[in-house]
């Protein structure tokens, strides 16, 4: 009998299935991990330069893709696939750009708590990141700023709330 539920019964289940009275106080316990330490940038994606919009979205459908937001009005836009998320981009962008968005969780949904874009900005000056561009510090709300990395990967921080 025993060989039967051990198959069919992963060892948390069997513990829910008897019930937390068999569970040791201290296992009972869920704690939360701190929040990581460093900067919090926001929901991540690629921004990826294409030549035909239409053609790169049938290709990144057939790998599972789907279109969330931008719907190729403006020459962009956005698919998921999970929690992986890309732009696709025709005559905006030179070249391929990492984007975060302060603001905004993966399914571009406020936070209720970030870090301010321009807050990033100072932090990422003062540690001597140069910037091809800046965000208004005298400004409140939606701005953004791009940097560069050491091999001329730009990478935008661009917050819509």
């Amino acid at each position: 009998m025993w060989g039967n539920m051990k198959k069919r019964f992963t060892r948390r289940a069997a513990m829910q299935a008897i019930g937390t009275s068999a569970i040791p106080l201290a296992a009972q316990t869920v704690q939360t991990p701190a929040k990581a330490p460093g900067m919090q940038l926001g929901a991540f994606s690629i921004s990826l330069t294409v030549k035909d919009l239409a053609a790169s979205r049938k290709f990144y459908e057939k790998l599972g893709f789907k279109e969330f937001g931008g719907f190729g009005g403006k020459n962009w836009l956005m698919m998921r696939n999970g929690d992986a998320v890309i732009g696709l981009f025709q005559g905006v962008f030179e070249k391929n750009v990492l984007t975060f968005n302060p603001g905004w969780d993966s399914n571009a949904k406020k936070l209720p708590a970030f870090t301010d874009v321009r807050e990033l900005q100072r932090q990422l000056k003062a540690q001597g990141v140069k910037l091809v561009s800046e965000a208004d510090e005298s400004t409140t709300g939606p701005a953004s700023f791009i940097a560069v990395d050491p091999d001329g990967n730009p990478i935008v921080v661009d917050q819509h709330v």
